[in-house]
């Protein structure tokens, strides 16, 4: 069941099938025990409301869904005891906020039924049946796939792709042949199965499903997926796994569309055990991702784009750091990143990189100066620039937090520190007398607060008690920062005696950033001040088109070898079209004018696309002999795919490759370093196998 509690009015629960209204000024916490306390002073104060949910036990595997926007509105999940239940349905996951209103609810149950809420939890009705996934879409549309076979397993890449624009009083089927799909942006992703049956390919829609085109990206076998790894209304990162488990693929940068794409970055880490993936945005600067490469050797390296995936580069050695150990070039090395991949091999990584938009240019990580990553225990670094330079903030693993907009950074080891300057000077600072078992380090969300809860436990032979503390940084910082207390402060900028110092996507960004010198408070209401100026056009404000790449260290798109001397031919909305082009595209969202443009031109054939899989009666016959040949032809690779599967199969073992850690554990322990921690023997996933959302390809 799902209940409410509304704290304007009196801290009041509604057992019925509806959902939690709280403000940002209160923390709702529950545990195990299903015991629920309640503070409205930042955690600075608890008060036990279990008593007003009765004898609910809340499924602690559902979280907290928390409403979109500040909404104030929270949905927990649980049972009542003695069979009960006020739901009408058993949920078979987490409800799901409409992203813009918070009264619409979105959620599938165990039987596989859709069922939608349009007043927060006091009704629900059940929409459709058989339904694999289900995600809301613009404005009022709700898009989902449905089995016709028993199952959502049996149907994978049979499924038919829904959409619904009056909350279920009709639906219009729009894509059959589905294996998944996804939104982001404007843009509606589909991974359908292609007529060869045993591969697939991206389809791409603008208008809601109305009409389709291919993706030209690779198509990928069973074995293989794709991911969406960002998307916005102006451009998509895409990844497309490579053949073969090799841990690693492709990433693709797309045309406006999302329909043209071009190579940005081979052999990035994506690895089959769960999708772990680096790949980072840093929010607190536009255009700038960080994520991991795996090299030839199989060792693992960070890169950082800048300009939205069109060159990566690695992350600059800091100056007050050496090589570690592990290099084997001490004279040349650079800083690499633990994020995601690093917490799902067990290495003592306590949190993700970390950046907020209202943090003008500070990202925080964990990290190890070297060749590569280390398995060596991390330092702690820190970028006030968005991440070209970096300086080692603290020594070893720690829990870290940014509050007042970037004014105040909080760091806890084993003692809690704080930092007034952008990690230059630390302050020790002792919250308890008594000794804790650290569990997290909490703040508001957005990085306003000042505010900040330090959760653990104490336990002795008879007791395990929770604890949690509070710390008030407005207490400290008793000043309003001041008009004199900011500087103004170019993004981007390297060289500031070049007119072009600063241009990234077309244009340059001026902010008032606070002075590190500057010991005041931003506060709740502070707004980030910047003021842009548009740039002249040169060769970086464009990407590769389609067929061209760039060499290495080169600002010039070369045609593809294996491309080179044929006409390039893709099809739109069922048409063939050539594409003339010098090699280049502008950049989605690139804002420059004047310059450097080289043309591009399309040029529509009239021609239906003979290889297009987006028409069910796309191959015209011709005459027989012509069948006869295709026919051979097709039978001859039939074989050959299969002796190739055959032969990985029962010669090879089947074996996967495995790429993880183990490589530079061996040459670390090789060189008989100490601080490695014991790493687990991780048996790669098999991507084939079925995942309960139906959605083996990735398309968040």
């Amino acid at each position: 069941m799902l209940f409410a509690l509304t704290t304007s009015s009196g801290n009041e629960f509604h057992r019925t099938a509806h959902s939690v209204g709280i403000s940002w000024t209160c923390i709702l916490i529950f545990s195990i025990d299903s015991s629920l306390p309640l503070s409205e002073d930042y955690g600075k104060t608890f008060k036990d409301i279990t008593y007003l949910i009765n004898n609910i036990l809340i499924r602690t595997e559902f979280g907290m869904a928390i409403g979109p926007e500040n909404s104030g509105k929270v949905i927990l999940t649980g049972y009542i005891s003695g069979g009960s239940r006020d739901l009408p349905f058993h949920p078979l996951a987490q409800i799901i906020y409409h992203p813009q209103n918070s009264g619409y609810l979105l959620t599938l149950s165990t039987e596989s039924s859709l069922w939608i809420s349009r007043n927060f939890g006091e009704k629900w009705e059940e929409i459709h049946k058989g339904v694999c996934l289900a995600k809301w879409g613009f404005n009022t549309a709700i898009f989902f796939t449905t089995y016709v076979n028993g199952s959502c397993k049996a149907d994978l890449g049979l499924l038919e792709l829904k959409r619904t624009n009056d909350f279920g009083k009709s639906f219009k089927t729009i894509r059959t042949k589905i294996y998944s799909f996804g939104l982001g942006g404007r843009f509606l992703f589909a991974s359908m199965m292609t007529e060869k049956g045993g591969t697939r390919r991206i389809h791409v829609s603008m208008d809601e499903g109305e009409t389709w085109n291919m993706a030209q990206l690779p198509s990928v076998g069973q074995e293989q997926f794709y991911s969406i790894l960002a998307a916005n209304d102006d451009m998509v990162f895409i990844h497309v796994d490579e053949p073969g488990d090799t841990g690693y693929g492709t990433i693709y940068t797309s045309d406006d569309r999302g329909i043209l794409y071009s190579k940005s970055l081979e052999r990035h880490l994506y690895t089959t055990t769960g999708g772990e993936t680096d790949f980072t945005n840093v929010t607190s600067l536009r255009g700038i991702y960080i994520t991991s490469v795996l090299s030839e050797d199989n060792s693992i390296q960070s890169v950082i784009t800048f300009d939205r995936g069109g060159e990566w580069v690695p992350l600059r050695k800091p100056e007050n750091t050496q090589c570690d150990t592990t290099a084997k070039n001490k004279e040349e090395c650079s800083l690499h990143i633990h994020a995601s991949y690093s917490i799902s091999q067990k290495l003592n990584v306590p949190m993700v990189p970390l950046s907020e938009p209202n943090a003008v240019g500070i990202v925080i990580a964990h990290g190890s100066v070297g060749d590569a990553i280390s398995v060596m225990n991390p330092d702690v670094y820190i970028s006030d620039d968005g991440g070209y330079t970096w300086t080692r903030m603290l020594k070893g693993p720690h829990h870290y937090a940014i509050l007042d907009s970037g004014g105040i950074i909080v760091a806890i080891e084993h003692s809690n520190q704080f930092s007034t300057d952008e990690g230059q000077c630390w302050n020790n600072y002792s919250f308890s007398k008594d000794p804790i078992y650290f569990t997290g380090l909490a703040s508001e969300p957005g990085a306003r607060s000042m505010n900040v809860s330090i959760w653990g436990f104490r336990e002795n032979f008879l007791s395990h008690k929770w604890v949690s503390y509070t710390i008030d940084f407005s207490d400290l910082l008793s000043r309003d920062c001041e008009e004199k207390d900011y500087k103004k402060w170019l993004a981007h900028s390297s060289n500031p005696s070049d007119h072009a110092d600063g241009c990234i996507l077309g244009y340059k960004e001026q902010y008032l950033r606070l002075q590190k010198s500057s010991v005041c408070r931003n506060g709740r209401d502070y707004v980030v001040t910047k003021q842009p100026s548009v740039c002249t056009c040169t060769l970086e404000d464009f990407l590769c088109d389609f067929g061209y790449f760039r060499p290495e260290n080169q600002s010039i798109c070369v045609e593809q070898p294996e491309l080179k001397g044929h006409d390039l031919e893709f099809c739109l909305y069922g048409k063939q079209e050539l594409l003339k082009t010098s090699g280049y595209r502008k950049i989605p969202g690139d804002k420059c004018h004047a310059g450097k443009s080289p043309s591009r031109e399309e040029t529509d054939l009239k021609r239906k696309c003979t290889n297009n899989f987006l028409n069910r009666n796309h191959l015209a016959a011709s005459s027989s002999s012509t069948a006869i040949i295709l026919a051979v032809i097709g039978l001859m690779l039939v074989t050959i795919v299969a002796g190739v599967l055959l032969i990985k199969k029962y010669v090879c073992g089947g074996r996967f490759l495995v790429h993880r850690y183990s490589v530079l554990q061996q040459h670390a322990e090789a060189n008989g370093l100490e601080g490695i921690d014991t790493l687990e023997t991780v048996t790669p996933a098999n991507k084939s196998s079925y995942h309960d959302d139906s959605d083996e390809d990735l398309l968040e």
